[in-house]
């Protein structure tokens, strides 16, 4: 991209069509400034103007939905507007306000810098939004990066605990790894795509528009199918993905609570975001290539992540274990979209339902957790439906969502998921699927069964104490949202009205 674009794209003044994020990151810098200006004794308000804020940016997003921006590209291509992208815009600013909200429990456990926490928590969020939008390669790249770099920092935030120093490294190493991936598939097709010798080759390969014109010329040039194989691959390593996987475990439980939420409901939105806009928009030319991939892919990632998840005992790596699953299913109403344009709107609507599942799940794991966040076990959440019933229950809503038991949201995601999968005639798939829920069946029951049924356990001998946490007590705003997330579960499940006919209806 030459200076002449740029400067086309400054005097253009499309700053509205970007206004959300532009609000987001001023309300990250106010938050250090107020960490400035303020007395230490008054820091404590300002968690609240982050949540506050971000709730500002969302209700502006939501008043300003049907932008005139949307179809539409802005910054000389650098982004496109769509209904999808949108959406999405607003799915992260939800995220990012309940990790805020179960940031502001787990950080009264640990002596650690706390505005910080939510700067990062914004800063990535305002990145995902970009990446939702982007339609070139260098702007994809920027604004991954700057999610990644700030997970890399969020991970190993309990700096403290050596688990989360360690999940810090270990997540720098395999992030690094999956960026080298990405970065040199984009090489590959930038360099074959500005290659003047082949038919639909442009000197702005990095162009989503351009790339895909250059791909319908060419569809079957091998440097451009190794190309899009590695971008793929890229993209996996963030989603959790089979065989890219390896990381989410001890990422997951080394990780503070809420930033695992972040990363397993944001972090893996944002990868399905940017999936289905490369298959659905650049790489369909090649979907002969990238089917197949994305399928085989699906069908390893269900299996491993339900298989590996029955062992569990430690919940953090469970849940992280079954988000490998859930990134399974994601991928096969990606491989259905290909002919199924329903299944856009499904993915949607299931990113929405398991957003809402998890951050019950969490939100209890937060009120359970004691100092030692990593340290999370089943037998810890025994009695808990006797002593807080009130966790208790969001927790058995949460699980039974993410488990696809009927009538709760999450069911009516894998429904929806399914019958796109059937009208695309993957049959295949569609039994697999069938077989990991059943099989996640077993190890969700665990967890409720830990919480709701009283087991044996040895009696204490003289000078033991209690290896179980002392719980939090839930406060009005954790209160306030558990219940809200809990019992928006239960209601999109019964009834999905308006809002599910919008959702899948959602086009890019």
């Amino acid at each position: 991209m030459n200076h002449e674009l740029l400067k086309a794209a400054a005097e253009s003044n499309q700053w509205l069509a970007i206004f959300p994020e532009l609000l987001l990151g001023s309300l990250a810098l106010l938050l250090l400034a107020l960490e400035i200006i303020l007395p230490k004794k008054q820091h404590t308000t300002i968690p609240a103007v982050a949540i506050i804020g971000q709730i500002g940016v969302l209700l502006y997003q939501l008043l300003h939905f049907n932008s005139v921006f949307v179809g539409h590209d802005t910054f000389a291509g650098l982004l496109h507007h769509s209904a999808n992208g949108q959406f999405m815009r607003a799915f992260f600013l939800l995220a990012s306000i309940l990790v805020c909200v179960l940031g502001t429990i787990a950080l009264a456990k640990q002596k650690m810098p706390r505005i910080e926490f939510f700067h990062i928590v914004i800063v990535v969020s305002a990145a995902m939004m970009l990446l939702a939008q982007s339609n070139n390669f260098i702007l994809l790249f920027v604004a991954l990066e700057t999610v990644t770099v700030g997970f890399y920092i969020l991970v190993s935030y309990f700096r403290t605990s050596p688990l989360s120093l360690e999940a810090g490294l270990k997540y720098l190493i395999m992030g690094a790894l999956s960026s080298g991936l990405l970065l040199f598939g984009i090489v590959l097709l930038y360099g074959v795509a500005g290659n003047s010798t082949l038919p639909g080759s442009s000197a702005d390969a990095m162009n989503f528009n351009a790339l895909h014109t250059f791909l319908a010329a060419n569809s079957h040039n091998f440097l451009a199918a190794v190309g899009i194989v590695l971008v793929l691959s890229g993209v996996a390593f963030k989603i959790g993905a089979v065989p890219f996987q390896i990381w989410i475990p001890d990422v997951y439980q080394g990780a503070p609570t809420p930033v695992t939420a972040f990363l397993a409901v944001a972090s893996k939105a944002a990868g399905f975001s940017l999936l289905l806009i490369l298959t659905q928009s650049v790489f369909t030319p090649y979907e002969y290539l990238t089917t197949p991939v994305l399928g085989l892919m699906a069908a390893a990632t269900i299996l491993f992540g339900n298989l590996a998840a029955l062992t569990q005992h430690n919940v953090k790596r469970l849940i992280g274990l079954s988000g490998v699953s859930h990134a399974g299913y994601l991928l096969i109403g990606v491989v259905a979209a290909a002919s199924q344009p329903l299944a856009i709107g499904a993915i949607g609507f299931y990113l929405f339902a398991y957003l809402l599942a998890s951050f019950a799940v969490f939100g209890v794991m937060t009120h359970v957790a004691g100092a030692d966040d990593a340290d999370q076990e089943l037998e810890h959440y025994a009695d808990l439906a006797k002593t807080h019933p009130f966790l208790g229950a969001v927790l058995a809503i949460g699980l039974g969502s993410l488990a696809g038991i009927p009538p709760l949201a999450g069911f009516m995601g894998k429904l929806l998921i399914f019958i796109a999968a059937f009208k695309a005639g993957l049959h295949g798939l569609l039994l697999v699927a069938i077989v990991g829920v059943v099989i996640s069946i077993y190890y969700y029951f665990g967890w409720i069964k830990a919480a709701f049924f009283e087991t044996w356990r040895a009696p204490l001998l003289e000078g033991e104490t209690d290896p179980r946490p002392v719980r939090t007590p839930v406060g009005v705003a954790a209160g306030v949202t558990l219940a809200t997330v809990a019992l928006a579960t239960v209601v999109l499940g019964f009834y999905q009205g308006a809002f599910g006919d919008w959702l899948l209806s959602l086009k890019f």
